[in-house]
């Protein structure tokens, strides 16, 4: 395993192909490096006792010592530990840990590249355990290159005007393949060792082309990264540590990029690109299960701190809405520690979680993701919104009055007051906000996909039985 200083320090060795605001940049640039502090706790938390019991793990491969993040699920318990992780780092952050992208979409690829071995009599998971291995003793970022940009949604991928508006193979030589086509709302993007991609949806026969998945590092030739950052307002001299953290997604282009054989783990088998795409959304669905219970966790912390510091702790209709997020919380926990429960080995011996249970959770999650913002915001009032500047505030000339007038409790300091309306205004109605708002809703999958999934996998027929024998109905 890494420091976070090698990890920076690696990133700054890779060939430029990062474009930011009309430039190409690198990899360390300032509008970069609040993302990179998030997944640089991933590698601290390595060599922290506090979380290092969920954090470490060992290599069914080697044996050896690595990170979950670069782990295959081999047990009930490791599901159960990937979601713990995944929680307690979230409070680290503030939110969104980033690396999961990568994590679940090995053990989707090392689940289904053994599928199709078994079916068809090739050698991708074979491949794939090889990349693993190097993968873990690498100690490596990858992220889930999966949205394809999709061009005409009422048509499917070999119906497009441009064939290139989802992800396809272009050409089969004898050491690889040669692929082209764009990814959307790449997480992490720019500061991951690997972009490991995968189908978006299933493929039908003469779809054979889309079918494909594949790893290459970062700075392959012929990949391009246009990147969009969203951080949070940096401090002058009250400093916080939410105040370093960030997050940034890449336009991720293929032009014509060669992937070596080995580095393939699908190519043409469209049988398989629907399960492929799904088990993916699977396994990150289940890390929302944690993730997101982090974020409700702090919706739920600041709205009781603001409510205490503004006199109203008590007030009813307060502590209502910081039930509901009590509830809302570790319902979806449970959802996830309910699809660990209910996971199932698959023959690569990587268990998957319970699809149904994974769905409900998350498709809870995104339903109230706003709601969550309005319970802060009644707790808050409207100082988040109108809040004067860091520098307003350490301003002499002005310093006396903001320190005089956002009094509310006389027992807690002017400056501690300013400091968690600063953090509400950064959580909740600022750029970095806005981002978080919308992947609240649609990252992992939008509500009606989860729905889907529930619906796919939910045994309704076994309801209307026990319903017809309650009504003696015979058939």
């Amino acid at each position: 395993m890494i420091t976070p200083e090698e990890y920076l320090d690696r990133l700054r060795s890779y060939q430029k192909n990062v474009y930011m605001h009309g430039r190409l940049v690198d990899r360390d640039d300032p509008l970069l490096l609040p993302g990179i502090n998030v997944v640089q706790e991933t590698y601290r938390a390595a060599q922290n006792l506090e979380v290092r019991d969920v954090v470490v793990t060992q290599s069914h491969l080697t044996g050896n010592e690595i990170s979950r993040y670069t782990h295959v699920n081999r047990s009930i318990d490791d599901l159960l530990k990937k979601q713990d992780m995944t929680r307690r780092l979230g409070h680290r952050v503030g939110g969104c840990i980033q690396r999961c992208m990568g994590t679940d979409t090995i053990n989707a690829i090392g689940v289904v590249s053994k599928e199709i071995d078994d079916d068809k009599g090739t050698e991708y998971h074979k491949r794939f355990l090889k990349f693993l291995e190097y993968y873990q003793k690498n100690d490596l970022t990858g992220n889930a290159a999966q949205t394809d940009v999709k061009g005409d949604r009422r048509k499917r991928p070999a119906e497009q005007v441009d064939p290139d508006l989802y992800l396809h193979m272009v050409k089969k030589t004898r050491d690889g393949i040669i692929v082209r086509g764009a990814k959307f709302a790449t997480s992490m993007g720019p500061y991951s060792d690997e972009i490991i991609a995968l189908p978006t949806r299933a493929m039908r026969p003469e779809e054979t082309d889309y079918a494909v998945s594949f790893s290459v590092p970062a700075d392959t030739k012929g990949v391009k990264l246009i990147c969009h950052a969203a951080n949070v307002r940096p401090s002058l001299n009250l400093k916080a540590p939410f105040n370093t953290l960030g997050l940034s997604d890449s336009f991720t282009v293929f032009d014509d990029v060669f992937v070596p054989w080995e580095r393939v783990f699908m190519c043409g088998e469209w049988e398989f690109a629907g399960r492929l795409a799904l088990l993916f959304a699977n396994y990150h669905r289940h890390s929302y299960c944690g993730c997101k219970p982090a974020m409700t966790d702090i919706f739920m912390g600041a709205a009781a701190l603001v409510a205490e510091y503004n006199g109203v702790a008590n007030a009813p209709h307060i502590q209502q809405d910081v039930t509901e997020l009590m509830i809302l919380a570790e319902l979806v926990y449970s959802a996830g520690i309910a699809a660990a429960y209910k996971g199932q080995i698959t023959s690569s011996g990587i268990y998957e979680p319970a699809a149904v249970y994974s769905n409900m959770g998350r498709y809870l999650a995104g339903k109230n993701i706003y709601h969550e913002y309005e319970i802060l915001a009644t707790a808050a009032g409207g100082l988040p919104a109108n809040l004067p500047s860091e520098q307003d505030w350490l301003n002499p000339e002005t310093k006396a009055y903001l320190e005089k007038y956002i009094m509310r409790n006389p027992s807690i300091s002017a400056e501690n007051q300013y400091r968690l309306f600063r953090f509400i205004s950064d959580y909740s109605c600022s750029a970095w906000a806005g981002v978080y708002q919308y992947a609240g809703v649609h990252g992992g999958g939008s509500p009606i996909m989860e729905q889907i999934g529930i619906r796919s996998t939910y045994d309704l027929e076994s309801r209307k039985r026990i319903v017809k024998y309650l009504a003696g109905i015979k058939d």
